[in-house]
């Protein structure tokens, strides 16, 4: 019966994540099954002998290990430069964070969107989660949490036009942060993918991303 259900969900689902959910489900109603009929000291272990088998079995059929490929993206670095934004907390109106992409990479939707997560994570950390860092400053974190959060990401040519646009930053005060890929997917170790600035004053950051076109 549980190897019927098996072969039923494998035939239904053609990519290998749909298949590895089919055979969970079909693990399960077979371990449903056996907790009825087997004695309770051997339930457990019956369970996760079919869990096993049908894992490995998917695995031998579509050959993966059902990684998707930006979880690669957990190993990706980032080069932060902490500096003190108290003075930003005088200028008035929105805050924002700005997540600038390079283009010349040519990442893919969903790499770039890992990356983006990556450097406004980094962003957040610096200037909200160590009052003991340089670049913390509760009261601009505020302003940005009441302002919804914006984030607004924009587009730059290359390497060089990003690292200018990080100089520009620190000479104003914004606090900046660049992300490096670990390079097991799409792009080369060590690429500068993405800068996050912020979060500052719209005013301030728009002195610095201000002729960039919107990604």
């Amino acid at each position: 019966m549980s190897m019927s259900i098996f072969k039923k969900a494998m035939n239904h689902f053609s990519s290998h994540f749909s298949a590895y959910f089919a055979v969970a489900a079909a693990s399960l109603a077979t371990g449903y099954y056996l907790g009825q009929i087997l004695p309770s000291a051997s339930k457990k272990e019956q369970v996760q002998n079919i869990l096993k088998q049908c894992k490995q079995k998917v695995e031998s059929e579509i050959g993966t290990d059902f990684k998707d490929d930006d979880e690669e993206e957990l190993d990706s670095d980032d080069e932060s430069y902490e500096i003190e934004s108290l003075t930003l907390n005088d200028v008035p109106g929105e805050v924002r964070m700005a997540l600038v992409i390079r283009q010349d990479l040519g990442m893919q939707k969903g790499k770039t969107a890992a990356q983006c997560a990556h450097a406004a994570l980094a962003c957040f950390r610096m200037i909200a989660c160590d009052p003991n860092r340089k670049s913390f400053n509760p009261t601009m974190v505020q302003r940005w949490l009441r302002c919804g959060q914006a984030k607004i990401t924009l587009k730059c040519r290359d390497e060089r036009a990003m690292d200018e646009l990080y100089a520009m930053a620190i000479a104003l005060g914004v606090n900046a942060c660049v992300i490096h890929d670990a390079g097991r997917t799409q792009i080369a170790a060590g690429s500068a993918t993405v800068l996050g600035l912020g979060p500052a004053p719209k005013a301030v950051l728009d002195q610095i991303t201000g002729e960039l076109k919107l990604y």
